[in-house]
């Protein structure tokens, strides 16, 4: 069977020039502002098929990447096989989120928030009320993953460890302290390192 163009999920993405004009760095960055505003003006995104993307290194798919923490403690997971970054399979990660599709334009909000939402919808069960905020960048230029990625990194604080997986390919989740989670960072996917090293002192 064909497949039409329109079956082709469409992300948004943005010039990797941009990124560099605006400000380059490897790692993480707290200084979202510099950066956030510029990315997400419209008039610097596009919406572009995900598999031409994927291996496009003059684009960067800006990925919301939401941590939930609960005091001392972080939500974690392995991604299963059926997650779908195949690059990222069998890793431990302390992060949930994904693409902004072109599914998640609307005139009422932004496509980032929208799409942000929806990604967690789609993974997670959040039950408990929390308080969000946006934290940092995050850029890993060293793994073929990373170079085609930019993580938008936000901190939810929940006032109770409940947060369950919804997707089968999230498993063996749960909640554990930051630092058991840092003495096995080995374990986790490169930008859950960063975070892990930057964002948890």
């Amino acid at each position: 069977m064909n497949t039409n163009a329109t079956d082709v999920e469409q992300i948004l993405v943005v010039p990797t020039l941009l990124f560099h004009e605006i400000g380059y760095f490897q790692g993480f960055t707290t200084n979202v502002e510099r950066y956030i505003t510029t990315l997400l003006d419209p008039i610097h995104t596009s919406y572009r098929p995900r598999d031409l993307m994927e291996a496009d290194p003059s684009f960067k798919q800006l990925i919301p990447y939401c941590i939930f923490k609960c005091g001392d403690r972080v939500f974690h997971y392995t991604r299963g096989k059926g997650q779908g970054e195949g690059r990222l399979h069998s890793k431990r990660s302390i992060g949930i989120g994904g693409h902004i599709s072109s599914v998640d334009q609307s005139s009422d909000d932004s496509p980032y928030l929208l799409g942000m939402r929806r990604e967690i919808e789609e993974e997670v069960q959040v039950d408990s009320p929390y308080q969000d905020r946006c934290v940092g960048m995050l850029n890993d230029d060293l793994t073929e993953v990373g170079k085609v990625h930019l993580g938008i990194v936000h901190i939810f604080e929940l006032e109770a460890a409940k947060v369950s997986p919804k997707e089968k390919s999230i498993i063996m989740s749960g909640f554990s302290p930051i630092a058991e989670l840092k003495q096995d960072r080995d374990s986790f996917e490169t930008w859950s390192q960063i975070c892990l090293d930057h964002l948890f002192q």
